[in-house]
């Protein structure tokens, strides 16, 4: 390498490395790790096991950001201390020019966990599946894209745990709703929320016409101790009825299946997975509070967006991604002209590249 390329070099990445230790925000990090570590060292941390293994889980995914941070700091100042005396020497040059490489491609993956920085990237997520009109089709379509979810999960190492289920009268599913557990899963699936678009020839057509339908995908950060948000019981119309589903000795025939509506808002949740009522009602309960903090989030993302005069597009209604099976095969992101021509290879999971896409324009959008 030249002296202008390394000088070149050290200019620009020592520019990116602010960046980045600005967008991932480690000062911050820091202050909740050592905040974490307080709560560790408590001698009653274990009494409740589920929340110190939430606990756990933040604490190791704060440590493995600043770590990364630091170490991509380091490989940089060994660079530079590297450099003058790499000039004089062409065995020095070949090594600082694979530390160049590898720092590179470090880089790379720092700034992949910049993308998932924000406040509730970290947790877990509620997936929401419905079709919208069209009947038979469009629930078919809810089933392909259920699939099509439960497939990156397995892919990725996610852990997807079904909680209510609605089957179609003939094919397909009227609504799903599934808990997917892993590290970064609400800051990966944020994007998927919108109207999915599909274009291909019916199979529940006798004349093998064409046929367009719709499904809404709705996200939404698990927040599993969210106590400070009280709900008043006025606000709350709790229903219950017989699970639906294959079931197992006494689910169907008892009405152990919890419906919460949140009359101010609309909002409602289900849920059936547990054969005990009560314990299906305290699941509910936290996907009530987690949707009510996620229209809380939708109502800040809207107020932005209307200061910087740009249209959000996260509501039903606003067509975010299609896939086309006919007369071509094409998968497009319409918010960020990502797409793939091998759509087989999508319903089979391949999509972290329209989650990634999604997240670099955001990203983008935030440094406006």
């Amino acid at each position: 390498m030249e002296k202008y390329e390394i000088n070149k070099f050290i200019e620009e990445y020592d520019i990116k490395l602010k960046d980045l230790d600005k967008a991932l925000g480690i000062n911050q990090k820091e202050i909740e790790l050592k905040e974490l570590n307080k709560e560790i060292e408590d001698p009653n941390f274990w009494s409740d096991q589920k929340k110190a293994q939430e606990v756990i889980k933040k604490s190791n995914l704060l440590k493995d950001t600043i770590n990364s941070y630091n170490d991509l700091s380091k490989q940089f100042n060994d660079i530079n201390d590297l450099k003058d005396s790499a000039l004089e020497d062409e065995e020095l040059m070949s090594l600082l020019e694979i530390a160049i490489e590898e720092f590179k491609d470090t880089c790379q993956k720092v700034e992949e966990k910049a993308l998932l920085s924000g406040k509730y990237d970290m947790n877990n997520v509620i997936l929401e599946i419905h079709p919208g009109a069209g009947g038979t089709e469009s629930m078919d379509w809810a089933d392909m894209l259920y699939r099509m979810y439960n497939r990156f999960c397995a892919r990725n190492g996610f852990k997807v745990t079904l909680l209510d289920y609605q089957a179609g009268d003939e094919a397909g599913i009227k609504s799903v709703t599934i808990q997917i557990d892993g590290d970064y899963a609400y800051g990966l699936f944020k994007g998927e929320r919108g109207v999915h678009r599909l274009v291909r020839i019916s199979p529940f057509d006798s004349n093998a016409r064409r046929h367009t339908s719709f499904c809404s995908v709705d996200i939404a950060p698990l927040i599993d101790n969210n106590n400070d948000l009280v709900i008043p019981d006025e606000d709350l119309r709790i229903d219950t009825f017989c699970s639906s589903g294959p079931g197992g000795q006494g689910v169907n025939t008892t009405y152990s299946a919890v419906r919460i509506t949140h009359k101010p808002t609309g909002l409602f949740v289900a849920c059936q997975k547990e054969r005990s009522q009560i314990r299906n009602k305290e699941i509910a309960m936290t996907l009530l509070k987690s949707k009510l903090l996620d229209l809380e989030i939708k109502k800040q993302e809207e107020e932005i967006a209307k200061e910087k005069g740009t249209q959000m597009g996260i509501n039903f209604g606003s067509q975010i991604r299609s896939y086309v099976f006919c007369p071509y095969t094409l998968v497009k992101d319409h918010r960020t002209d990502y797409e793939m021509g091998n759509i087989t290879a999508v319903m089979d999971g391949d999509i972290l590249g329209f989650m990634q896409a999604y997240l670099k324009m955001k990203a983008g959008e935030a440094n406006e």
